[in-house]
């Protein structure tokens, strides 16, 4: 792969720690994934390239928000037009974001409008998991997951009563208060979480209106299980998080501001019949709703959607069968209307085996669209432990997406674009000991009909008019790298690092990506001093460009990050962050502001 040799100075370092220390988000592993097959899974089950965020990682980390998380994770890239209440972008292995499916709870969200999910809108503070799967499962999840899979879970309830309340401080005059409570009694188990955070922000387009961008989030999920007899029990979660961000719009002088809503609404019935067959209904809503002020914009996507899934035990595997039912409806306001909606109906069949050194994941789907056809995916994953210690995996895999109605029926849209499409080969090899472990993975993705706008004056003459230009299927795109993590604990002194060398480029003229890097690495380091947990962190990110056709770029960078926790009291704890410490001046999207040097100090209670 000739991609690897461009960053090889930079790499020599980070690659040589790879093979012996992990990314520090991963030191605490829940024992079970459901992302890679839907089904819960033991890790070391799980073929897919797969990372696990637990609750302890993100305290750890200090972070302040979903993506703050996500790009320090193996093959995470993050944008933003500013602070962490802004447009955000997160590339999966260098692709596009509306190619990854994103669930809270299980609930699918999208915007119809701008493809993908607002990363912005999505509360950390109610945050109790995170799990990615980087690599296609359309196969699994249908239309939007060509990249990767985010699962995000919010705090579920366990036997017994445990409260817990943080509060935090930083600059920008940013404060936050969380308070959330779990608990039951082994029927009825309960979670619920309250949050609040404000901030003045910093300018965040020193070009364009000189204010200061703040933001304030008002956030709430609850989580509701009873259980109705051994082996039946039902399950509501809830999310729902508002924010009101200021930003720099198009008008020079104008107090531009924009307001989000983010919700998610599931139910769900778990029965067990018998030892070998299971079942899950799913009803679930998830609601993106963005309107800015004084000019007036108005987008608002609902998803609906239906799942029948069974679990059989069929000799030493797994079979599962799954109907599932999806509504997209669009509303859109601003110079001419979109009010519109379609579904898609599928049948999805899986099978997994772990026998012996064999670990075999076989899926198929078809998606019946309403408004252009059906679609069929499929995936294969095989595992093979070469010994004890050292496992050799690879799979290929189909996936699509749907263009998005607003793709399709607004005035620049193009009632007759079809669909994204994606095939993907992957390889990859893991070895873990005790507590050390090192991977690879190397991938090529291809992906064609790839949906851009066409713009200019008479660039395209569609269904529904001739404007300053429209969508059309006129790209095809490459993403090609390799992933390498590892980690390992010296004593009490955890150490971490991962490196991406990817090539995510336009097959059409060989250019890069607009965004996208060739080269990214973490190093991490967290160890023991005094009562105190000290811990760094180096992130960087290699030089990109800002447009298509590569003419104006966006110098590569290097972070570095530092946290002190302590306790201070038996249920108190305090934590302590500065992020970008050099003070480094830098861009991710050309002409916006990112944070300088910021420090962060938080205080937590949690009974014992």
């Amino acid at each position: 792969m000739s991609f690897l040799s461009a960053p090889v100075r930079l790499a020599a370092l980070p690659l040589a720690c790879a093979i012996a220390f992990p990314v520090l988000a991963q030191s605490s592993l829940p024992t079970v994934v459901v992302s890679a097959t839907r089904s819960e899974l033991p890790v070391t089950d799980v073929v897919a390239d797969v990372t696990l965020v637990d609750r302890g990682a993100i305290d750890r980390l200090g972070a302040a928000s979903v993506s703050d998380v996500l790009e320090r994770l193996p093959g995470m890239t993050v944008n933003r037009n500013g602070g962490p209440a802004s447009t955000t972008g997160v590339y999966v292995r260098g692709a596009e974001g509306r190619f990854t499916a994103v669930f809270v709870d299980g609930v699918r969200i999208d915007s119809q409008s701008t493809g993908g999910a607002t990363w912005n809108a999505i509360p950390l503070s109610q945050v109790d998991r995170i799990e990615v799967l980087r690599g296609p499962a359309a196969a699994v999840y249908g239309s939007d997951a060509m990249a990767g899979v985010v699962q995000i879970f919010t705090r579920h309830g366990e036997k017994g009563f445990f409260p817990s309340l943080r509060i935090g401080v930083g600059s920008n005059s940013t404060y936050e208060l969380n308070a959330a409570l779990r608990g039951g009694d082994g029927v009825v188990d309960y979670a619920f979480g309250l949050g609040t955070e404000r901030s003045d922000g910093f300018n965040a387009k020193p070009s364009g209106n000189p204010d200061r961008d703040g933001y304030r989030n008002e956030s709430f999920s609850g989580r509701l299980g009873w259980k109705l007899s051994e082996g039946q029990k039902l399950e509501a979660t809830l999310l729902d998080n508002r924010q009101k961000a200021g930003y720099d719009g198009f008008m020079p002088g104008q107090d531009d501001q924009a307001r989000q809503r983010l919700q998610t609404v599931g139910m769900n019935w778990n029965s067990r019949w018998s030892e070998v067959w299971s079942t899950r209904v799913g009803v679930s809503r998830g609601t993106d709703r963005y309107e800015t002020a004084p000019s007036t914009y108005l987008t608002d996507t609902t998803v609906d959607s239906w799942l029948l899934r069974n679990e059989m035990r069929v000799g030493p595997g797994q079979l599962t069968v799954d109907l599932e039912r999806r509504e997209d409806q669009l509303e859109n306001v601003s110079t001419t209307p979109v009010d519109t909606q379609r579904h898609q109906n599928a049948l999805a069949l899986g099978y997994g085996l772990r026998a012996g050194e064999h670990t075999l994941q076989l899926n198929a789907r078809r998606d019946d669209d309403s408004e252009f056809g059906a679609h069929t995916t499929g995936s294969l994953a095989y595992g093979y432990a070469l010994s004890r210690t050292l496992q050799l995996t690879g799979s290929v895999g189909t996936a699509f997406r749907a263009p998005t109605l607003f793709q399709r029926f607004s005035i620049y849209g193009t009632p007759d674009l079809k669909a994204e499409t994606a095939r993907n080969m992957e390889a990859g090899l893991r070895w873990q000991e005790a507590a050390s472990r090192a991977s690879v993975v190397v991938y090529r993705n291809r992906v064609k009909d790839l949906i851009d706008y066409l713009a200019g004056p008479g660039s395209c003459v569609n269904g529904v008019g001739d404007y300053a230009g429209c969508y059309g299927n006129t790209g095809r795109a490459t993403y090609t790298g390799v992933t390498l993590a590892g980690g390992t604990t010296l004593g009490e002194v955890a150490l971490g690092a991962s490196l991406d060398l990817m090539r995510p480029k336009n097959a059409e003229t060989g250019k890069l990506l607009a965004r996208r890097a060739e080269t990214q690495a973490t190093l991490t380091a967290d160890v023991p001093v005094g009562g105190w947990r000290l811990g760094s962190e180096v992130q960087h990110l290699g030089k990109r460009y800002d447009d298509e056709a590569n003419t104006k770029p966006l110098p590569a960078h290097t972070l570095l990050n530092l946290t002190a926790s302590t306790d201070i009291a038996r249920d108190w704890r305090l934590l302590a962050r500065v992020d970008n410490v050099t003070d480094k001046d830098y861009e991710s999207v050309l002409g916006y502001a990112t944070a300088g040097r910021s420090f962060y100090l938080g205080l937590s209670w949690s009974p014992r």
